[in-house]
């Protein structure tokens, strides 16, 4: 998509932390609703909201504000339980009194930040901030018992947890926290070579054997074809949005 068809873009601090920021894109007319994108990269501080760019960009070209959000990761004082504080409040500083759809769209470790937020307001630590209406996870660890017990990115689920605790979990899995109370697609390839398919595929089993609404959508182009925007798999994920708003 053309860039001529957005109005700009807004860099948003949430912090004093060189890595507490958020990318607002703003589409030229009338907005269909806030799109969150998080960024994946296990956790991992080398890993930033460049990635996630190029989707918000696209998103603000198709009628969507679209928020890239930076956070602290592992490796420059991120981690349990302080990445859940800057996507917590990343989301409050672009999503506080928006109308119209509010989704968070993530990568991999995005994914399970994604998710995460939509749970994230029945801690008492994270209470308070605007709620989701939507989560789109793309190739997303949604499952953070599978991934310490897999070894996934070199031990990097181990490496955000610190050492894992019932409570850990209860406050940071998405696994642990089905059903949300608002629907969840997990667009994923089977052909995934760094997140297996199963987090995908298990978490939809477990969250609509539980009442939720989350479907798992089957993509092609391995664990990034989901975050090239000339992709088949990024084409499903903006059909989930078209779906949306």
């Amino acid at each position: 998509m053309s860039d001529e068809a957005t109005a700009g873009t807004e860099r948003i601090t949430y912090g004093d932390d060189p890595s507490q920021w958020v990318d607002l894109h703003t589409p030229s007319g009338a907005s269909r609703g806030l799109v969150v994108v998080v960024h994946g990269g296990f956790w991992k501080a080398q890993y930033g909201a460049d990635y996630g760019a190029p989707l918000a960009q696209d998103l603000a070209a198709r009628g969507w504000t679209a928020a890239n959000v930076e956070y602290r990761r592992v490796g420059n004082g991120g981690g349990f339980p302080e990445t859940l504080d800057d996507v917590h409040a990343a989301i409050g500083a672009v999503a506080d009194g928006a109308s119209g759809p509010v989704v968070t769209l993530g990568h991999s470790a995005g994914g399970h930040l994604a998710t995460w937020a939509a749970a994230r307001g029945r801690f008492d630590r994270w209470a308070g901030g605007p709620a989701l209406t939507h989560v789109v996870s793309q190739a997303g660890v949604v499952d953070l018992r599978a991934a310490v017990r897999d070894h996934l990115g070199t031990d990097a689920a181990l490496a955000f947890l610190g050492e894992p605790s019932e409570e850990a979990y209860a406050q940071a899995d998405p696994m642990t926290q089905v059903p949300l109370d608002v629907p969840v697609w997990a667009v994923h390839a089977r052909d995934d070579d760094t997140v297996p398919f199963s987090q995908s595929e298990d978490y939809v089993a477990a969250a609509t054997g539980a009442g939720a609404e989350a479907t798992l959508v089957e993509v092609e182009g391995g664990h990034f074809g989901v975050i090239d925007t000339g992709s088949s798999a990024w084409a499903a994920c903006v059909e989930v949005l078209d779906g949306i708003g």
